[in-house]
């Protein structure tokens, strides 16, 4: 099933998780994926897009996983996962993208706050950040081209990594913020050359040409 869905809107969303409900049965997860993004400093930053980031990342994720709640709670198998960073507080990310920091933020304080709220009804709500910058099209646009995409990790690392914490139990597993490589060492999987976009890197996370590159809002 597809819906063509505007996550800015309430009407929107409310029509989307009502004709999943009623196609399926009910709902048993909810992903936060969808973003937008604009890394310009704060001079360059026009609000327009400032409020775009704001709308679909933060307020979006709150407003599906609110949606989707009376449907989450006669589950017994609920989550919701946000793909957002750990909420790292050293200065350097809102420095060099404070809109964008924001937004991201935001998206993962949906996750520590949904996480205690919900704690009582058996609804996990958890985050999953990358290690590495994947292979997608907002790399290549957006942090440098296919050099960049060259020293990233494919999707797949975190569609494997989002079905090991989608598959956990709710009531034990909740209020993480998530690594993929970390959660993948957890179900005994530590070879990750399988998920490498570029076979010629080293598998090494770090600076160099050849290394893979760590991504935002990490610092090691």
């Amino acid at each position: 099933m597809t819906t063509d869905t505007n996550l800015g809107g309430e009407q929107s969303v409310a029509e989307a998780v009502s004709r999943t409900a009623e196609t399926f049965g009910g709902i048993d997860i909810v992903v936060n994926n969808a973003s937008a993004i604009d890394l310009s400093k704060t001079d360059d930053l026009a609000m327009k897009k400032f409020d775009l980031m704001q709308s679909i990342n933060a307020r979006g994720s709150f407003l599906l996983a609110k949606t989707a709640l009376p449907h989450l709670r006669k589950s017994t198998a609920a989550h919701i996962l946000t793909l957002s960073p750990p909420l790292n507080l050293n200065p350097r990310w809102a420095g060099e993208y404070l809109g964008y920091t924001m937004a991201k933020y935001g998206m993962s304080l949906v996750t520590l706050g949904l996480a205690e709220e919900l704690r009582g009804d058996g609804v996990a709500a958890n985050s999953l950040w990358p290690r590495t910058t994947i292979a997608t099209a907002a790399v290549a646009n957006l942090l440098g081209g296919e050099e960049m995409v060259a020293r990233s990790r494919t999707p797949e690392i975190m569609a494997d990594a989002a079905w090991a914490v989608l598959t956990s139990d709710p009531r034990e597993v909740t209020g993480n913020f998530f690594i993929d490589d970390e959660v993948l060492a957890g179900e005994g999987i530590t070879d990750l050359f399988v998920y490498a976009h570029d076979e010629s890197k080293s598998g090494t996370v770090g600076h160099g040409p050849d290394d893979l590159e760590l991504d935002l809002f990490l610092d090691a």
